[in-house]
């Protein structure tokens, strides 16, 4: 299980497999060669959060709805979004949703500050609501409830942060990562391939996969080589516009530089000016 759960993350990354965005999720405990499937859990902001214990491992979100979080305010423009958005339609019938969007944040964007204030007090007020309630609700958590909510909250904001700069080097044209052999094969013969699910589909191609012989993996692992080189000419010309952008802190020997301890980068100075001046003294030697 714990092999075709790993499938199907590498799957999801190479865009085969979708994941779904229900509200009861499959509730897994244990780490390593000892994680098993535990049914399903109450999720706490949208999350399963589980104590450890062995066999008696409970969910903490348990008797706790997500239902019964506050839900954020919505900011001003929002509001006026949701206020005008049907009259808006009306008038643009033929409008798409990302156009009506479009025309709606123009609309916004040149109404008079008098009425922008209307949905501004809105917010304020909501938001002063919201902390109250918050607080009733936190209030209602065991210390171990809350610690497993502050730490979602801060994992939440790691994933945000982590999907904002992917989609910035989307938007720069970062090339796409060299693929490995089996990635390939993959890719190739996923949608062929036997199983009542993706994750038995994946199971099964990764055993079809340790099976084949060195020669018959050789046609697969020599496309993942022509496609490393691919990458890395790629990526020479990427970080090179990069640099033009001043966008150093993206290029791969900027982020390895910045990666050295300032006490090693200090020894490597020391050591190679020490370097260079015993080769000047051997030279100088050498030339009287």
């Amino acid at each position: 299980m714990a092999v075709a759960a790993a499938l199907l993350g590498r799957a999801a990354g190479l865009g085969l497999v979708t994941a779904t965005g229900g509200r009861r999720l499959l509730l897994r405990c244990g780490t390593g060669a000892g994680l098993r499937e535990r049914g399903t859990g109450t999720l706490l902001d949208g999350t399963v959060v589980c104590r450890a214990g062995g066999a008696a491992e409970q969910c903490l979100s348990r008797g706790i709805s997500s239902d019964q979080r506050p839900k954020r305010p919505l900011t001003a423009y929002l509001r006026f979004v949701i206020d005008n958005r049907p009259a808006f339609r009306e008038k643009n019938p033929e409008a798409s949703n990302l156009e009506l969007i479009k025309i709606l944040a123009g609309a916004w964007k040149e109404l008079p500050a008098s009425q922008k204030q209307v949905y501004e007090e809105a917010r304020k007020t909501d938001w002063k609501r919201y902390g109250e309630q918050m607080a009733a609700y936190k209030a209602q958590l065991t210390p171990a409830q809350a610690a497993a909510l502050k730490e979602e909250r801060r994992k939440q904001l790691a994933k945000r942060r982590s999907i904002r700069a992917k989609r910035e080097l989307n938007l720069l044209g970062k090339p796409k990562r060299a693929r490995s052999g089996f990635n390939i094969f993959l890719s190739e013969n996923f949608q062929e391939s036997e199983g009542t699910s993706p994750v038995a589909k994946l199971k099964k191609l990764f055993d079809t996969w340790q099976k084949l012989s060195t020669s018959q993996k050789q046609p697969y692992l020599q496309l993942a080589e022509d496609d490393k080189v691919r990458y890395e000419n790629e990526m020479k010309s990427w970080e090179a516009k990069m640099i033009e952008l001043g966008r150093e802190d993206l290029v791969r020997s900027k982020k390895q530089r910045l990666k050295k301890k300032p006490a090693e980068a200090t020894k490597q100075a020391e050591t190679a000016k020490a370097s260079s001046a015993r080769n000047k003294a051997k030279l100088k030697k050498s030339e009287e």
